[in-house]
């Protein structure tokens, strides 16, 4: 993406609503404030005062559990949105209005003004840190495989599915996409699918031979589905590569600095009085083995040196 091009579109855009009185507008893609993002250009109000003043943060999420989903009754669930919504609240705001979209539209959406804020554990890196701003981890994870019962290809790590030349399906957008790469896997080795279920449908059906994704979501998405012609690859081998273990936080338009900073600070007060920790186990993660790092910094990842 064109991180300028982009902010000039976003600038023009502000202007055009601050001049119409700034109104804000929803489509069914979930779209909040035209005008989400320049602090103060034209003399408006920042979007943190917006957000505040209106009691609504308009958020951004990806339908992977246990993350960021939307429940049968509609309700949204997951780690990344309770903690989001334990934030806002203690910013004043306590209406987290969610908009589903896929995984690889979170970022652009973000920059084009549809959400306030993405959250869906998304991981932290430097290619993301080009076109939005992340807020400080909230949590981190590793990787898992999901296979045919029996595991008919023995695959065991990624390295298995490059020299195996076994077929992947992976979720459009995910990293997995990337990691499978750098570990051998060959282009014409990888599918994409636009959310789990359609990953697992793609190995259930035998289009594919395996699928990978974070291993929260795709063990959680496993048993949810209740699907006894899938497996969980139990001793799945860490790829030792850049991104993993990978950092899950909340992400921010790059003029959004009051809101992304606001937020790291209570934030920051939530981890050290334990409810990040209560949330994240509340969700099925590990309370200390997926907590927020203490010695890394979203700076130290998106520069690399925390890789």
């Amino acid at each position: 993406m064109k991180k300028l091009l982009v902010t000039s579109i976003f600038g023009i855009f502000l202007l055009v609503l601050a001049a119409c009185g700034g109104g804000g507008s929803d489509d069914a893609s979930g779209s909040d404030n035209g005008d989400s993002g320049n602090e103060g250009e034209s003399g408006g109000d920042s979007t943190l005062a917006e957000i505040q003043e209106s009691g609504t943060v308009t958020v951004g999420f990806a339908n992977e559990e246990p993350y960021g989903y939307q429940g049968e009754d509609g309700e949204l669930k997951g780690a990344a949105i309770d903690i989001a919504t334990a934030v806002f609240a203690e910013l004043g705001v306590d209406n987290v209005e969610g908009h589903l979209s896929d995984y690889s539209q979170l970022i652009p959406g973000l920059n084009a003004g549809k959400f306030d804020v993405i959250t869906s554990g998304m991981a932290i890196n430097p290619d993301r840190c080009e076109n939005v701003d992340f807020g400080e981890p909230e949590m981190l994870y590793g990787e898992g495989l999901i296979v045919q019962k029996g595991n008919p290809m023995d695959l065991h790590s990624y390295t298995d599915i490059a020299e195996s030349g076994a077929t992947v399906s992976i979720m459009s957008g995910a990293t997995e996409i990337g990691y499978v790469q750098e570990m051998g896997v060959s282009e014409d080795q990888i599918q994409e699918a636009s959310d789990i279920p359609g990953t697992f449908s793609a190995v259930e059906s035998g289009r594919a031979d395996a699928t990978t994704g974070t291993e929260m979501t795709v063990k959680m998405a496993l048993e949810s589905a209740g699907n006894d012609k899938l497996e969980f690859v139990d001793d799945f081998e860490q790829p030792d590569i850049e991104g993993i273990p990978s950092y899950g936080a909340a992400a921010f338009h790059p003029d959004n600095d009051e809101l992304r900073e606001a937020y790291n600070e209570e934030l920051q007060k939530l981890i050290d009085d334990g409810t990040v920790a209560e949330l994240l186990e509340k969700n099925g993660f590990h309370p200390e083995n997926n907590a927020p790092p203490e010695d890394v910094t979203t700076e130290e990842v998106c520069s690399g040196e925390k890789y």
